[in-house]
């Protein structure tokens, strides 16, 4: 069977793998993308772009220079030389022509396309407003999904997930990043390098940078430090880019490995004492040697894994994660062969795994791991760890006693083994009559199958002895002795003991596979109910008693929720709801929240609490923590996989969290930025329209008063109508103001009435109409019902949209108001003859502080009036509307309409 397993991972191993093979595919049928990569600015990437372009020039292939950035470098811009230019897009942004890449153009262009190759400079570049894309690298993506191959450039310091380390080295944040996968999935990348030195020299000469800049610049970023900081992520990260090339090629081609072209660490993760341990030394290894570590977790189906031991390797795939491993995951009958496979085709180097403890048959037959291991696998450096110091330091551990399986009391497997061995021999000797003294034994055997399933292998071995001893005693012959007489008895009893303690081991993995696949469909059971749960949670209230609800029922025990206020934990959720830590077990919170560890009972960190912590981690710590009370007597300690939907739970919980905190920071981000945004609209209307009536009763009176007694009776009244005038527009603008703040704090309450309508129509038009000059066409139709409304709301809502109707339509165009019956509803209409509104526009009339586009023509105001409008409008229980054009005559302007609906 083990030859035969070698032999089809054998076969395996000799095909290519499937995901290199479709990401091969993946990139067929897309453009090339190559990058010259630079440690920082002025290393020569452009240059060598052009440089490279021009070779292909002159050896008949076609270049298209999309965009180069020469920075006023003079022997950057003689490298373009004969290659053909790409007009570039002008946008006006700000009052300011930009110039940018004419991504519509390239696609169009014929040089651009297959086989030629598209020059793109500075692929971090961030675009103007208005472009198509707002990266540069996105328009890269699009011409490769075109087919188009391009070369382009960067600086190390651009990949996103290095902005944290160069903000650290350098002390600048950089804001155009271009994402990992970008340089990942390039088809080559081509390091341009230069040492710090001759940088610096390039810099003083004023190749780089003006005179002036330079001098900046050599006193901030281009330290000498900063630069050499900057060449190892170059030189490290095109590393790990030839690294993944071969080992790419590797995969795809089905080539064996290790190639000894670069260092790669594999730590074997088990799930004995000393897993953590094992990934601390491969990541020391790995550090030591400047390579990739990778952390590997094989399962088998009897659960044994990589050490062999039946503990959780959680904690330690968690270690290796937090240090920057690559973590997988995998199950497979033959351990050492998968081990091996994964490890060639990975093309590693070095294996790290626990020495561990083999059970002694293991040993003598040379079956370990690790001698497994170093026979097929020459080719690999393979270290053993030793367990930590503090675990040889222990006395020698007593062999644990038989365990039961899951959720099974130990004590009940001394009164099955016993038990079912006893029913046995009941069942035979009522039997013993019709059935031959061979036939007894298969009794015994459904015993021992019925122990190995029930209880596991050590209990059915335990029976199966018994049951020998018991059948031999009472129904071989000679009877009642332990003795065997005869060829056929001897044998009979020989193949009884083998299939007794076959059955003993098969049936027991059998059915210790089974409680464990049932306890982890219980975990995924319970890990799906509470992603449900914690997604209908609808305050951070009720999903700090949900995690706490779910902890109880997981752990069978009084469980709490604790957050972090301050580096110090708070209790906010507990079941039952009396329970909680006492001052003891509130140390141990504090150290597992500052430390980001368990902490309390059963751990290392404090263990005399009676309380257990464990943290809710996220990327920025710990936000909180799940305490369980471990003290109680008479509780089932937590058994493996509790353990695990407990950590699961956590995890959960602690991503729910987060999410609702970074939902409470967008909400209060977009609640700022909504705050801003009207400041800055009053700020706007204040420093324009309110400066205008200031300005022209500030001139009328300096007039009247530097030359009063000049000027002539007409003139000085004219002069104090254009005061008052101006006054009463200033007075108006602020009752808006006012209005629109009692409006958004919700201080309005309107004082309902019957109105008449007709008689507040002909007010507010009479009133119109004196101050306008104009006419406005008034149509009532008798017999209006009289609503419930605020008249002086109504009032100022009718004021508000004629004045703005008179104001947007052309002098002695006609002004017209209706009111008439729609049902349960009272519709009060105000149409003008203007321009009308774009349709573009017309969603957003309402909003405060908004003005159409109309150019320099348009009327004075803040923006205002019809956003007070719908706001009483709301406030008395109605709704309005606006419509334009308001009419289809040809030859006619199309007017608005704007319509309140108010309900009867």
């Amino acid at each position: 069977m083990g030859a035969l397993v070698s032999a089809g991972m054998a076969e395996a191993s000799s095909r290519p793998d499937p995901d290199a093979l479709l990401a091969l595919a993946a990139r067929a049928g897309r453009g090339r993308l190559k990058v010259f990569l630079g440690a920082a600015p002025g290393v020569g990437k452009t240059y060598a772009m052009l440089a490279a372009a021009r070779r292909l020039h002159a050896a008949g292939g076609a270049v298209l220079v999309g965009l180069v950035e020469t920075h006023g470098r003079a022997e950057t811009a003689a490298q373009i030389g004969p290659l053909a230019l790409l007009p570039r897009r002008r946008i006006t942004y700000r009052g300011q022509a930009l110039e940018e890449f004419d991504l519509d153009a390239a696609l169009a262009h014929p040089s651009a396309r297959p086989p030629g190759v598209l020059l793109l400079d500075e692929l971090a570049h961030g675009n103007a407003p208005g472009s198509r894309h707002p990266r540069r690298w996105q328009d890269v993506e699009e011409l490769r999904d075109a087919g188009i191959e391009v070369w382009t450039t960067m600086n190390v310091q651009h990949l996103e997930s290095l902005a944290d380390d160069v903000a650290r080295i350098t002390g600048i944040r950089v804001q155009e990043t271009v994402p990992d996968h970008v340089l990942a999935g390039a088809d080559a990348v081509e390091l341009i390098d230069l040492p710090p030195a001759e940088l610096l020299e390039r810099l003083r000469q004023g190749k780089v940078y003006a005179p002036e800049q330079a001098a900046r610049a050599l006193r901030g970023f281009f330290r000498e430090g900063n630069l050499a900081a900057l060449r190892q992520m170059a030189l490290r990260r095109t590393a790990e880019r030839v690294d993944a090339d071969v080992t790419g090629y590797m995969r795809a081609n089905a080539i064996a490995g290790p190639w000894p072209a670069g260092e790669r660490v594999l730590a074997l993760v088990g799930g004995d004492g000393a897993a953590e341990a094992v990934v601390r030394q491969a990541r020391r290894l790995a550090d030591a040697l400047r390579a990739p570590l990778l952390a590997l977790h094989v399962e088998t189906p009897s659960g044994a894994g990589l050490s062999g031991a039946d503990l959780d390797p959680d904690p330690a795939l968690r270690l290796a994660a937090r240090l920057g491993a690559g973590v997988e995951s995998t199950v497979a009958r033959d351990l050492p062969a998968a081990v091996l496979a994964h490890a060639r085709a990975r093309n590693v180097t070095h294996l790290v795994m626990g020495r561990g403890r083999p059970a002694l048959w293991r040993r003598l037959t040379g079956r370990s791991l690790a001698a497994a291991l170093g026979r097929p696998g020459g080719d690999f450096a393979l270290h053993l760890v030793p367990a930590p110091a503090p675990a040889l330091a222990l006395a020698p551990a007593a062999a644990p006693p038989p365990r039961a399986l899951p959720g099974v009391p130990l004590r009940a497997t001394r009164v099955a083994v016993p038990g079912l061995v006893g029913l046995a021999t009941l069942l035979g000797l009522w039997a013993d009559a019709s059935v031959p003294e061979g036939g007894t034994g298969m009794i015994y055997l459904a015993a021992v199958v019925a122990l190995a399933a029930g209880f596991g292998p050590l209990p059915a071995a335990a029976g199966a002895l018994l049951a020998f001893l018991a059948w031999d005693f009472l129904f071989l012959e000679p009877r009642l002795t332990l003795s065997l007489s005869g060829v056929q008895e001897v044998t009979g009893a020989a193949i009884f003991v083998c299939v007794a303690l076959l059955l003993a081991g098969t049936t027991g993995g059998l059915g210790r596979s089974a409680a464990r696949a049932r306890a982890r469909l219980f975990g995924m059971r319970r890990l799906v109910e509470l992603s449900r749960r914690l997604a209908a949670a609808a305050s951070p209230a009720d999903l700090l008693e949900v995690v706490a609800q779910e902890a109880e029922r997981l752990a069978r025990r009084p469980a709490c929720v604790l957050l972090g206020l301050e580096g110090e934990p708070v209790p906010r959720a507990a079941r039952p709801l009396d329970a909680g830590p006492d001052a003891d077990s509130m140390a141990a919170a504090r150290w597992a929240l500052a430390h980001d560890r368990r902490a309390g009972a059963g751990t290392d960190a404090l263990p005399a609490a009676a309380w257990q912590f464990r943290p809710l981690r996220t990327r920025e710590g710990a936000l909180g923590l799940i305490g369980l009370r471990m003290d109680l007597p008479g509780l089932p300690p937590l058994d493996d996989e509790r353990d695990r939907a407990l950590d699961s739970l956590a995890d959960q919980a602690a991503i729910a969290l987060e999410r609702d905190r970074l939902t409470q920071d967008q909400a209060r981000l977009a609640a700022q930025a909504e705050t801003e945004a009207l400041r800055s609209a009053l700020l706007a209307s204040i420093g324009h329209d309110l400066r205008t009536p200031l300005t022209a009763i500030r001139g009328a009176l300096e007039t009247l008063r530097l030359s009063g007694a000049a000027l002539s009776a007409a003139v000085r009244a004219d002069l104090l109508e254009t005061a008052e005038a101006e006054t009463v527009r200033l007075n108006r603008y602020l009752a808006n103001i006012i209005d629109l703040v009692r409006l958004e704090s919700g201080q309005l309450q309107p004082r309902r009435a019957p109105v008449d309508l007709d008689d507040a129509l002909r007010t507010a038009t009479a009133r119109a109409a004196r101050a306008s000059g104009r006419e406005i066409a008034l149509s009532v139709p008798p017999g209006l019902p009289e609503p419930r409304l605020d008249a002086v709301l109504l009032d100022q809502v009718l004021a508000n949209l004629l004045d703005n109707a008179l104001k947007f339509s052309p002098p002695g165009s006609p002004v017209r108001v209706a009111a008439r019956r729609a049902g349960p509803e009272l519709v009060l209409s105000v149409e003008d003859a203007g321009s009308g509104i774009p349709a573009d526009q017309l969603g957003q009339v309402f909003d405060p502080f908004f003005r159409i586009r109309r150019g320099d023509s348009a009327p004075a105001g803040t923006g205002l009036g019809l956003a007070i409008c719908r706001g009483l409008v709301h406030a008395m229980g109605g709704r309005i509307t606006a419509q334009s054009p308001a009419r289809e005559a040809p030859g006619e302007n199309p007017g608005t309409r704007m319509s309140v609906h108010l309900p009867l």
